[in-house]
């Protein structure tokens, strides 16, 4: 409720400008990030945006703060499929169809594969361990080896991405080609 008085009662447009404002910079934030990863500045997401530098800082403080709020939504998206793979039937094609399907996404993804990469994000340490445990699935059924784990994944699976991103890698056909030997590698 807006106190008589108050900047938001004196500018009764500022919240949906606020709101617009931010969903703008959410936008181009996306945008710069997929496009260009995460060397992108807030200069740059601003002038996408069409907002000042002082209307992004005013959401986001950070850039970090920018970041986990779009690469949040991303991993809440690949998270709901992680669970969804985890009550597969068959516990190897969940895993397989997550890795290729995650793989496709962070090739579409610059900003999104350099955050799952370095897993630094609260958000992308949770997937990791949701894989860990599409690992653990797998490997009780003898299709992967039952010495994986967690340490794996951050190792192989986000090695390989790493690489890709250094390499500067666009052919989502090529990342298709890095799940297949990353499951391969945790192949019993």
């Amino acid at each position: 409720m807006t106190e008589p008085g108050s900047a938001s009662a004196a500018h009764p447009h500022r919240r949906s400008d606020a709101r617009r404002n931010q969903q703008l910079v959410v936008a181009a934030a996306q945008e710069l990030f997929a496009e260009h990863g995460l060397g992108v500045t807030v200069p740059q997401v601003a002038a996408r945006a069409g907002v000042g530098r002082a209307t992004v800082y005013r959401s986001y403080p950070t850039k970090e703060d920018l970041v986990a709020a779009v690469a949040g939504e991303h991993f809440n998206r690949l998270e709901v499929r992680a669970r969804q793979a985890l009550a597969a039937p068959d516990a190897y094609r969940g895993l397989r169809e997550y890795v290729q399907a995650l793989f496709d996404e962070l090739a579409r993804n610059r900003g999104l594969a350099t955050a799952f990469a370095e897993a630094r994000l609260p958000s992308a340490g949770k997937l990791l361990d949701l894989i860990g445990l599409l690992l653990q699935n797998a490997a009780s059924t003898g299709q992967v080896r039952p010495d994986v784990g967690v340490r794996d994944v951050r190792i192989i699976l986000c090695g390989a991405a790493r690489q890709l991103i250094a390499l500067q890698e666009n052919d989502p056909s090529v990342w298709h080609r890095y799940a297949t030997l990353v499951l391969n590698a945790f192949r019993a």
